[in-house]
């Protein structure tokens, strides 16, 4: 554990992550998500799914940096971050807030690595890059981007449904250990969960006109 890490996982950190829910506004929207019973559970399938391909995406980004091309490696990476985001929407997102994660990283941990990816590349290879220049390893990169794939949207839900911040933080702490089981899985390879009840939430979210959230 050092700070870098720290620093890479708080939600204060500005690369945009507070604008994103993770899908959380519009599950409330649709009734799929209305009190710390069912966030639970919205957390967990949101974890083994798009939070385990993040925690590979980012693991495999933070090895890229020390490739032969990083250049290629990484560009292959964001291709398959796109094969593994079928929404459109959750797609943009993702690009939104790897744009913003770059803006942050390049000035907090400058490095020639963060040339090396793509103009707007997905927020997990972003991630993957931040934790390299930072002196972390791929299972750090992972763990980061496992428990950011919690941690906003548990926030989305407290801010959209008033709920008590601390029974909120005991949702999210009692998901540690599933956290942790995600990143170690995927510290190597790249998994292809992918859950169709989240890109349909945020297709519908993504026509809104009434959103408090990007995403």
């Amino acid at each position: 554990m050092t700070a870098a890490l720290l620093t890479l996982a708080d939600s204060r950190l500005p690369a945009g992550g507070h604008t994103h829910s993770g899908g959380v506004e519009q599950a409330i929207t649709a009734g799929v998500l209305t009190d710390p019973g069912s966030l639970a559970v919205f957390l967990r399938r949101r974890l083994a799914t798009s939070g385990a391909v993040a925690a590979g995406l980012a693991a495999a980004a933070c090895r890229a940096v020390d490739a032969a091309d990083p250049v290629t490696a990484l560009g292959a990476l964001d291709a398959e971050a796109d094969a593994r985001t079928p929404s459109p929407a959750l797609r943009a997102a993702s690009r939104q807030q790897g744009r913003g994660l770059v803006r942050v990283g390049s000035r907090a941990w400058p490095h020639p690595a963060w040339a090396a990816l793509p103009g707007q590349p997905h927020h997990p290879l972003a991630l993957g890059v931040a934790a390299a220049t930072g002196g972390l390893t791929p299972r750090d990169a992972a763990h980061a981007a496992a428990y950011l794939s919690i941690s906003g949207p548990a926030t989305a839900a407290q801010r959209l449904l008033a709920m008590d911040p601390i029974t909120v933080a005991a949702v999210t702490a009692r998901l540690a250990p599933e956290v942790d089981q995600v990143a170690d899985a995927w510290t190597s390879g790249l998994p292809a969960a992918t859950d169709p009840l989240l890109d349909l939430l945020a297709e519908v979210h993504a026509a809104r006109a009434d959103r408090f959230f990007a995403s």
